[in-house]
């Protein structure tokens, strides 16, 4: 596997041939300087082009960073939206290669530069041909870090984390595997994930970022609460679904309560209360039954 340098001076030496580009900028994890360096931190580049089109024309330029595993070009894959997006103005090529490095790079017409340089406040200047690249301060990962709740979002995701549970509880009855496993997954686990992040801000004086998908909770909750997190993964089997759900309802009801005291919201007992219950005799309803109650 090629080192970092080695990347790097692959990824400057090339730009700096080429003259189709003129400015070379990377943002992503690999200038955090919080972040913890490993094999899989991919190079997220950007080159400033003077147009697009022979680029993704012709591709066999992108021989010269490696033999491939895998391409993908994100700004064809519509998804079946038809989304009109202008390649003559960026396009991004996303790029694995066989000895494990992945570079996700970007080119870009030096206006959409311009619009867009700097406001990710992890971004790097690299090269600067023609000294295209305004000045920007040093990269900091301080947009990422984790943002005090409103009244209105801590009041908006309590409701939605106890009345969605409804749902999952529903889908387990009516033994709808997919329904009740996304249902969870996007509205009660989204509903926990945020409750966990403002918790661990407050721990962290609003000043670290969890990570993409939560991805640094284990850094910053205590074992305790993590054990109770990793509680809440279960598999296809209704029995363990059920338990994961009472680990997250008093994993939630935990952290919601001091969130609440910490910021002087009002946490909803009447509705965990209720929905317990709720939760509970579902649970036990036989599958054949007529009526709820």
């Amino acid at each position: 596997m090629r080192n970092e340098n080695e990347m790097m001076d692959l990824i400057l030496s090339f730009a700096q041939r080429d003259e189709r580009i003129r400015a070379v900028y990377m943002n992503g994890s690999k200038t955090n300087t919080k972040v913890t360096k490993d094999i899989f931190q991919d190079y997220d580049i950007v080159y400033v082009v003077t147009e697009t089109a022979s680029f993704i024309e012709d591709k066999t330029w992108i021989n010269d960073f490696g033999d491939l595993i895998m391409i993908q070009e994100p700004d064809k894959n519509d998804f079946g939206r038809e989304i009109d997006f202008d390649v003559n103005r960026s396009y991004g090529f996303l790029m694995l290669f066989t000895d494990g490095n992945r570079i996700d790079l970007r080119i870009q017409t030096k206006e959409i530069m311009l619009e867009e340089y700097g406001k990710d406040k992890l971004t790097l200047p690299l090269m600067n041909k023609d000294e295209l690249l305004p000045t920007i301060p040093y990269p900091t990962d301080i947009d990422y870090h984790i943002k005090m709740p409103s009244k209105g979002e801590y009041d908006s995701y309590t409701n939605n984390f106890w009345w969605c549970l409804q749902n999952v509880a529903k889908g387990i009855w009516r033994d709808e595997l997919p329904y009740a496993k996304l249902m969870f997954e996007y509205t009660t686990r989204d509903s926990l994930d945020k409750m966990v992040s403002w918790w661990i801000g407050i721990q962290q004086d609003f000043q670290v970022s969890t990570g993409k998908l939560g991805k640094y909770f284990k850094k910053y909750l205590p074992e305790l609460y993590w054990n109770m997190y990793k509680k809440t993964y279960s598999n296809s089997d209704y029995t363990n679904m059920w338990e994961s759900i009472f680990v997250t309802c008093e994993l939630f009801r935990i952290l919601a309560q001091e969130v609440a005291e910490h910021f002087n919201f009002t946490y909803p007992i009447d509705d965990d209360r209720n929905m317990t219950i709720y939760l509970k005799h579902i649970r036990n309803l036989p599958s054949n039954a007529k009526e709820i109650y």
